[in-house]
């Protein structure tokens, strides 16, 4: 079995290497005997099962882009902040005065955020996006915000450039059986006398407001989805992207070799740093297992295995990924973008545009 070591993450990033991905299988086990997990809800939908040809069903319990915003935030920590640049943006305070920051780290679309478009960083992130399109130089780009490289990036208020994900995770649970459950609010209208019900019923209906809105009728739930039980696995699946990362380039063939290397290091640690697995209220799951099982997927043939300690490994990536970021030349100055209303509206007036062109 081979080892892990800054041999092999290089031997990874070079164009003629014939590992396209590196996988990563966990199982995972819900914290509570009685087994009872809740999946996310969606609307229309209810949980997202989905069932097979056999008629096993398989429930999707966080969805590749809940990981990647699991992932993501991990980079905020003491542990991990000193890989990337420190970008926050200030925001408007409300009637108090008091001023917000919010870190580009936590923005939904990343580098390509509307928040990033209402301020002064917009023309750096228009420039390494087009050198990213015009050249295949992410070098700026990774420079900037490198987790839009490692987690994907749409920049559609823009340049319309579109960057894959150099990590995805997913977690789901198989042969699975959906629970549903009941409840009964029970409101104080029973006790208030009958001339405030009388008014309040006067008032709803004069409001046409049903009474349970506020809380003023008794109110029951049937069949509501109750969560499910997995007689078969729940695992977590990430996916590292290779050949996405070797698609990435600098100006030269150093700079190349720089830029790969600290992207790998920010998707390893964020592939395999332990998340908290309190996924919602009723999923709180844990590792079932002491040990990680990676592999080194070919493009033909058998892929290599790395059955590794989980906190022994991530340790041997945390030195590579420090070295590789050092070596890259991480910002370590924070930087302020203040929000700009103006603009914002012009950023609106834009969409306008583009719409009146279609």
């Amino acid at each position: 079995m081979p080892k892990l070591n800054e041999e092999t993450m290089n031997q990874w990033i070079e164009a003629d290497s014939d590992i396209v991905a590196l996988t990563l299988y966990q199982r995972l086990a819900p914290v509570e005997e009685s087994g009872v997990i809740f999946p996310p809800t969606y609307a229309d939908i209810g949980y997202c099962v989905d069932e097979l040809a056999d008629g096993t069903r398989i429930a999707q319990v966080d969805s590749v882009g809940s990981q990647a915003n699991r992932m993501e935030p991990l980079f905020l920590s003491p542990e991990y902040q000193e890989l990337v640049p420190r970008v926050r943006f200030e925001l408007g305070g409300d009637e108090s005065g008091e001023v917000r920051h919010v870190s580009l780290l936590e923005l939904a679309h990343r580098a390509g955020d509307a928040v990033v478009r209402s301020t002064e960083m917009a023309g750096k992130v228009d420039e390494a996006f087009r050198r990213l399109a015009n050249d295949g130089d992410a070098t700026l780009l990774a420079k900037i915000a490198p987790t839009s490289l490692v987690f994907g990036a749409w920049d559609s208020r823009g340049t319309q450039v579109k960057r894959p994900r150099l990590v995805r995770a997913v977690i789901r649970a198989e042969d699975v059986q959906v629970l549903h459950t009941a409840a009964q609010y029970n409101s104080v209208w029973k006790l208030l006398n009958e001339a405030d019900r009388d008014a309040l019923k006067k008032e709803a209906k004069k409001k046409k407001v049903k009474l349970s809105v506020q809380g003023f009728a008794d109110a029951p739930s049937v069949g509501v989805p109750g969560g499910v039980i997995a007689n078969g696995s729940i695992y977590r699946q990430v996916t590292i992207n290779l050949i996405a990362l070797r698609s990435l380039h600098g100006a030269d063939e150093a700079a190349t070799r720089r830029l790969r290397r600290y992207l790998l290091g920010l998707t390893l640690v964020a592939a395999t740093a332990d998340l908290e697995l309190y996924l919602r209220e009723g999923c709180l799951l844990r590792y079932a297992e002491e040990e990680d099982k990676w592999q080194a997927v070919r493009r033909r043939g058998k892929a290599d295995d790395y059955l590794l300690a989980a906190e022994a490994g991530h340790k041997i990536i945390m030195e590579f990924a420090r070295k590789s970021a050092h070596e890259f030349g991480v910002d370590k100055e924070e930087r302020i973008y203040r929000f700009d209303i103006e603009k914002a509206k012009a950023l609106l007036a834009k969409k306008e545009d583009l719409t009146e062109e279609v």
